[in-house]
């Protein structure tokens, strides 16, 4: 048998592909969040302090208050304590059945935590003694439950990419647009990303991913079987919500849609990714004239030199799978749009891919990516990106005829890395990003 370990965002997923393949008596224990900081009687995360760079920078937030923040925004060791990537994988590893109840919720820092290995150290002998196994765990029912437990939780856009990528490892697929169809079922109840009032520790007084499932009951499989070795409906049991503001009921929501919406249309005809939970309602459809990086650190060169203006659609490409290679983080960026307040006003087309606290218009995962030759690679300044995520669509305002017209002139940029694995196998093996990024060898 196997008690796997883990915290952080790609290390969970990476351990659910591995157990599934392996496929011997598993159970997985995530290590927690770290308590969140406060700064001036204000609780903050750690990307607040990414988002108080340009303050800093542009000489608006003094040397002493930016070292404070600095000092304060990571007061113990754990996962961020907001529902970034890292958070998102432990609670769907609690959903999919494969962690002990209350895992997920649990802070690095308490005992509560030790006791939770420590009875997993005792469950794994129960496993291995009634011969249950991961695939009896994760089947297509206990998918279907992560699935929906991440569009209540606001969870990230990570996760269009890890899910497919375990879900290929248990022999089934995912396919993009089934998200939407998710997002429609599940309504957004749990709100802890970035700029919100709540915390993991928040969550977990008021009961977590059980409290959260139950509320959930109406439309979740209660049959499925979890690491308990009994049912999920036999788990939920004797579970109630303690703070119904902060997981709220089916008939409350947060936001009546769930966490992801996928767009399509000429600019990105396979599909992008955004989450759209974390949009500001003025911002979930606009229309606005392109500004076009090849990489993300000259966008934030621009950025500093306050070259994007509202009214913006950034378009940073050549960052996907293969273009990257490897699918960086823009997180950087779009986290210092929101530390200026852009993110109401400016958006951001990338086929790479986000952090999971990203917040805004950030629309990722653009496929097929530029490096392959799709529209994204032939957008110039001043061209209209128009994109609606309630209507699910995104379009470069170009005649067909003009797109391949540019697409005959275009020439493949050479690759950022020359040699090592990346350019050498993983750029010449990787899908693209609606397929979740997986290699085909």
């Amino acid at each position: 048998g196997i008690v796997a370990l883990s915290t952080c965002d790609k290390i969970v997923p990476a351990q659910l592909m591995a157990l599934s393949a392996i496929n011997l008596p598993s159970i997985m224990v995530t290590g927690g969040y770290m308590l969140p900081g406060r700064f001036k009687d204000k609780t903050i995360t750690v990307d607040y302090f990414t988002e108080k760079y340009p303050d800093w920078r542009d000489k608006r937030l003094s040397e002493d208050d930016f070292m404070e923040i600095e000092t304060c925004c990571c007061p113990s060791v754990g996962a961020c304590s907001m529902m970034g990537t890292a958070n998102t994988f432990c609670c769907l590893t609690e959903a999919l059945g494969m962690s002990l109840p209350d895992n997920a919720v649990t802070s690095a820092v308490e005992s509560k935590l030790f006791r939770i290995g420590r009875a997993a150290g005792r469950k794994i002998m129960e496993l291995l003694e009634k011969n249950i196994r991961p695939r009896d765990i994760m089947t297509k029912e206990a998918i279907e439950n992560a699935l929906m437990v991440h569009s209540a939780i606001g969870g990230s856009t990570n996760a269009v990419l890890h899910m497919p990528a375990i879900i290929n490892k248990l022999g089934l697929e995912l396919p993009l647009d089934h998200w939407n169809e998710i997002s429609k079922k599940a309504p957004h109840l749990v709100s802890v990303t970035t700029g919100s009032k709540y915390t993991m520790r928040d969550f977990d007084f008021a009961g977590g991913i059980q409290s959260l499932m139950k509320e959930m009951s109406s439309i979740l499989n209660l049959d499925v079987l979890t690491v308990t070795g009994t049912s999920l409906k036999e788990n939920l049991k004797n579970v109630t919500n303690k703070n119904p503001d902060m997981i709220r009921p089916m008939q409350n929501p947060v936001h009546k849609d769930g966490s992801i919406a996928i767009l399509k249309g000429n600019l990105a005809p396979f599909g992008a990714v955004v989450k759209q939970t974390a949009v500001h309602p003025n911002m979930l459809s606009h229309r606005g004239p392109a500004i076009v990086f090849d990489s993300e650190e000259d966008a934030k060169e621009a950025l500093s030199a306050n070259l994007i203006k509202k009214g913006h659609v950034v378009v940073i490409r050549y960052e996907g799978p293969k273009g990257g290679p490897g699918m960086r983080e823009m997180f950087t960026f779009q986290a210092q749009v929101s530390g200026l307040g852009l993110d109401e006003h400016v958006a951001l087309v990338t086929d790479g891919r986000f952090s999971g606290f990203t917040r805004g218009p950030a629309i990722g995962h653009a496929s097929p990516e530029a490096i392959e030759g799709s529209p994204m690679a032939i957008v110039r300044d001043g061209d209209i990106i128009e994109y609606d995520i309630p209507n699910k669509t995104i379009h470069l305002c170009l005649s067909d005829e003009e797109i391949q017209k540019r697409l005959k002139l275009w020439k493949k940029p050479e690759s950022k890395i020359k040699e090592g694995f990346l350019a050498e196998f993983y750029a010449k093996v990787v899908l693209s990003a609606d397929k979740g990024a997986i290699w085909k060898v």
